[in-house]
C-alpha cells in the first residue's frame, strides 16, 4: 500500500491504493455490483473508493468477478463528522408519520 497525504486540505484526507475485487451479476433474481478491498479494509462514515479500469459490462444472465486496483480516501474529522450528521438527519426522514384521525380501512 502506498500512502500519501493531501498537502493543505482542510479536511486532513489520506490516500492509499490497494487491490480489490469486484463481483458482478446481471440476472433476473439479482443485478449488483460489490467491491472488495484487499486485507480487509475497513471503511468509516466519509471515506470514499474509486476503482480504476474500464468500465464492466456483462451480458444479461451472467455473473463475473474481476481483479482491480482502487483509491480509497480516507475522510478527515471534518467530512468524517459532517457525513454523520447528515446521515443522522437523512435517517430521519424514514421515519416521518403522519397521523390521521379516525381508522385506516
Amino acid at each position: 500500500m502506498t500512502n500519501t497525504m493531501a498537502m493543505g486540505s482542510a479536511v486532513d484526507a489520506r490516500q492509499f491504493t490497494t487491490p480489490c475485487t469486484i463481483t458482478v451479476e446481471q440476472s433476473s433474481n439479482h443485478f449488483h455490483a460489490h467491491v472488495e478491498l484487499a486485507g480487509g479494509v475497513e471503511l468509516d462514515a466519509g471515506d470514499k473508493v474509486r476503482v480504476h479500469g474500464d468500465p464492466i459490462t456483462i451480458p444479461f444472465g451472467q455473473s463475473a468477478v474481476f481483479d482491480r486496483t482502487a483509491t480509497v480516501t480516507r475522510a478527515g474529522p471534518l467530512t468524517r463528522a459532517a457525513t454523520r450528521l447528515a446521515a443522522y438527519f437523512d435517517m430521519r426522514e424514514l421515519y416521518e408519520v403522519s397521523f390521521n384521525p379516525g381508522r385506516i380501512k
